[in-house]
């Protein structure tokens, strides 16, 4: 027996927190829920999981998720890119909706990274539908 926050991962906490929100989630019915990157620590079918409850959420609420996770990136039913750039010696974030081949391309990206494969894009794909 321990502390929680002394004893748990990274990714048990990042569970465990979405686990109460989701939770809580359907009594208090708040319009909206924002996750920032709660999926920390994670990966694999877990991610899949995590996504898949994102979305059973967002069926009562505005779900706002934002993740470096293509499977839980391709559960949302919108998707907007988050990004920085320099301009005029400034650096300055911006948004910018994704829709159809963006978006899978967005997804391919964070599979594969900076060279987007023939692969990361079917695989974008398959974790859409």
């Amino acid at each position: 027996m321990g502390e929680l926050s002394k004893t748990a991962s990274g990714g048990e906490l990042s569970r465990l927190m979405l686990s109460l929100k989701y939770v809580l989630s359907r009594s208090s019915k708040l319009p909206t829920i924002i996750f920032d990157e709660i999926d920390t620590g994670i990966s694999g079918d877990i991610a899949g999981k995590m996504g898949a409850m994102f979305r059973r959420m967002s069926e009562h609420m505005q779900v706002i998720c934002i993740t470096h996770l293509p499977q839980v990136a391709a559960k949302g039913n919108h998707h907007l890119k988050v990004y920085k750039h320099e301009s005029d010696g400034a650096i300055r974030s911006d948004i910018k909706p994704l829709n159809g081949d963006d978006c899978i391309r967005e997804i391919a990206a964070m599979l594969s990274g900076e060279k987007i494969t023939d692969a990361a894009l079917q695989n974008a794909r398959d974790l859409i539908n």
